[in-house]
């Protein structure tokens, strides 16, 4: 006979309750204890420098056990440090045998061996507690993923100087071929892994590429008043249409300028003035912007805010505004004076060329046509721009990036005019220019990454031998070579440990006199070329964008030679100096 259906499910609750209630009612075992050891330490490479994202396993007899609270393996932090808990037997601590083994790509693996652990004492459960500290040094490891990063930017230079494809396609070809190479042959074997995603991503120097935004769109508005085309006049009209005496009135304003503002934004203020001259004489703008290129160079050499090198510099070796004047801006300034008439003598052709027949003629018509056309945004737009230059200069009393100020004061200025800013966006921003110095930084941190600028830096360290004048010109020659190819910023950055450890270490370097040679190298060598200094990079995108191209054996034609005298100069004022 079947059963009645209230049974059924009377029968079905009770074998419910007793699946899900029964077990809960039940007194729980005591919780085994066990030895709980937390074990810490930093990952440094040879010059004490945190080797980020390295793999730390803990071995315990030999055997690799598994951190608590993670699925995979533990990794250091940014400065290279470290901290993991693992869970042992009762009893196994502190006889058993630790050790740590860390590694990386690229860095050769190390192991430790046995460390000290140190009684800690129970925790509330009665866990017994452990620790233990080990600290490794990591010696970089030449791999395939060296070469093939070495073999990428040296195929992106090639491609650029030779013009076989547009600039910002030779650097974003060789940013994204070191990612695919990563991401493929990098996945199966450790030895092909260059650059990872996320640290391509950080390598990118977002401070660089707002900075630069900003002050394109501020120079953009500026230019719908008519204030460049008034200051061209007023140039030629100051020069009396002496072509060498402007050209030279040009660098040195543009020097003076670099000094206290960055050596970009200057640029981006002179770039349009310059053009309107150079169209009025009826001579190529690249006669007067590449003087005034090296000109910016030079002049933010002599400040701590000029260059971005030397803002590295000083932050990390605590040196002051008044310390850069005072040991930098003599000789950046016969630099300036030597190279201003090294460029009157190279264009003095170009110069002769110009259109001058009729002077106080040219001069009128420069007045007429030249005019402010709009007096009320040209006042909003000095004023804003005056107050981004303040922000610029006591950006490190305020602990700001100068991207910030350059933001703040773009979107002040567009949000007061109302300017279109798709129109700015569009026609305004140089987005080649920008893309290029993406792309360019993720192809020198795949460089990085894989150990090419810290070969370099370690080969002038073991050259100079403790010998005071070879370091100083080991450190500036090829701080110099290697900024006009490579960017000086991550280069100043990995040779900042390199020039501590020798001040320390060589009898006489306690002046300083090391990180002199640095901030001029970095900063003077980067005039070699159209790539070795963000300025250099701007100006040319900018005078393309406006019809005026020069190739990249063009440009170094005519800055690679008083490149090599400043840096000359550089060389007997520090061997003198000091």
């Amino acid at each position: 006979m079947s059963w009645p259906r209230k049974q059924t499910i009377k029968v079905l609750m009770i074998i419910l309750l007793g699946v899900f209630v029964w077990p809960l009612s039940s007194p729980a075992a005591p919780p085994e204890t066990c030895d709980t050891l937390t074990v810490s330490g930093i990952i440094a490479d040879a010059q004490g420098k945190g080797v980020k994202e390295a793999e730390i396993e803990v071995l315990v007899n030999g055997r690799k056990v598994k951190p608590l609270g993670r699925d995979e393996h533990l990794e250091t932090g940014g400065k290279g440090s470290f901290v993991g808990r693992y869970r042992l037997p009762q009893g196994a601590l502190p006889e058993a045998r630790v050790q740590v083994r860390a590694g990386k790509p690229s860095w050769q693996p190390r192991e430790s061996d046995a460390v000290k652990v140190l009684d800690a004492g129970t925790d509330a459960a009665g866990n017994r507690l452990f620790q233990a500290q080990a600290d490794l040094t990591l010696k970089r490891q030449i791999t395939p993923a060296f070469w093939i990063a070495t073999f990428v930017l040296l195929v992106v230079y090639v491609l650029i100087a030779a013009e076989a494809m547009h600039r910002t396609l030779a650097a974003f070809l060789g940013a994204a071929l070191i990612l695919f190479i990563t991401y493929t042959a990098g996945t199966f074997d450790k030895n092909y892994f260059i650059l990872s995603f996320d640290d391509a991503m950080r390598a990118i120097d977002l401070n660089v590429i707002f900075l630069l935004m900003g002050m394109m769109i501020i120079v953009g508005v500026l230019k719908k008043t008519g204030l460049f085309q008034w200051l061209a006049y007023k140039s030629y009209a100051l020069a009396r249409g002496n072509i060498l005496i402007l050209s030279f009135i040009l660098q040195v304003v543009t020097a003076i300028c670099s000094a206290f503002l960055d050596n970009v934004t200057t640029m981006l203020l002179m770039i349009p003035v310059t053009i309107e001259i150079a169209v009025t004489l009826k001579i190529n703008p690249m006669t007067l912007l590449i003087p005034e290129v090296f000109a910016s160079n030079v002049g933010g050499t002599a400040t701590l805010i000029g260059d971005p090198p030397n803002i590295l510099i000083g932050s990390y070796a605590k040196l002051t505004f008044a310390q850069f004047v005072i040991n930098l801006a003599l000789v950046c300034t016969v630099c300036l004076i030597l190279t201003s008439l090294w460029y009157l003598w190279w264009y003095k052709k170009g110069y002769l060329q110009a259109d001058v027949k009729d002077v106080d003629r040219t001069i009128a018509y420069l007045k007429e046509e030249y005019r402010i056309t709009n007096k009320k945004l040209t006042v909003m737009g000095l004023g804003i721009l005056a107050f981004v230059i303040f922000l610029f200069i006591v950006h490190g009393i305020l602990h700001m990036e100068p991207s910030v100020a350059a933001l703040i004061g773009s979107m002040a200025l567009l949000a007061v005019s109302r300017v279109d800013i798709v129109e700015m966006l569009e026609h305004e921003v140089e987005w080649p220019t920008l893309v290029f110095f993406i792309a360019l930084f993720m192809v020198i941190a795949g460089a990085e990454e894989t150990g090419l600028i810290q070969i370099i830096a370690e080969w002038v360290k073991d050259v100079s031998r403790g010998n005071l004048t070879a370091a100083i010109i080991l450190i500036l020659w090829v701080s110099a070579i290697a900024s006009a190819f490579v960017d000086n910023i991550p280069f100043t950055a990995t040779m900042l440990p390199i020039i501590a450890f020798l001040n320390q270490t060589i009898p006489g370097a306690e002046s300083g006199v090391l990180w002199w040679s640095l901030a001029l190298g970095a900063c003077l060598g980067g005039n070699g070329t159209m790539i070795g200094a963000s300025a250099n990079v701007v100006t040319v995108g900018l005078a393309e964008k406006a019809g005026y191209h020069i190739s990249f054996l063009g440009y170094m034609r005519a800055c690679w030679w008083p490149m090599l005298i400043t840096v000359t100069i550089a060389m007997v004022y520090l061997l003198i100096a000091y």
